[in-house]
């Protein structure tokens, strides 16, 4: 029973995510992103669609309208009007979480909110281009997975 429940466990963990966000200029935010200091993986990259590298097993692939629509028959949301999705990226210490959030607001980004210090955590969110917010936080302590 026990080696059973492990298996199954052991089956549920994922190996990489890959958020997928529309834009609706694919250059603009490739050099947004790039600005951060992220980069893209060519091999998963083209003209309709690029896979920004977040982290290790972290994707965000981003999609003109018309690659997206080749997914799903419903609607395409506007993040500018609407929230799609709330992203949020832990980064190492504050210092990291300032950084990036300048870098955004530097490449044309906008601040979605004033930061939260809360001592134990600190964040900033910023919209890029498109409208999507992101969210950059740090945290002094997180609670183990429960695996």
């Amino acid at each position: 029973m026990f080696k059973a429940r492990l298996k199954l466990k052991e089956a549920a963990v994922t190996k990489a995510i890959y958020v997928n966000l529309v834009v609706q200029d694919l250059s603009r935010s490739r050099a947004f992103f790039k600005a951060l200091g992220m980069h893209f993986n060519p091999a998963f990259s083209n003209e309709q669609a690029a896979a920004l590298v977040i982290g290790d097993g972290i994707y965000a692939m981003l999609h003109t309208p018309d690659s997206m629509r080749r997914f799903t028959a419903k609607s395409l949301a506007d993040p500018g009007r609407s929230l799609e999705v709330m992203l949020a990226l832990q980064q190492e210490h504050r210092a990291a979480v300032d950084n990036m959030f300048h870098r955004a607001i530097d490449a044309g980004g906008m601040e979605q909110r004033p930061a939260e210090d809360h001592g134990f955590m600190y964040s900033r969110s910023f919209e890029d281009p498109d409208g999507h917010i992101w969210e950059v936080f740090w945290m002094d302590s997180c609670p183990p997975c429960d695996r």
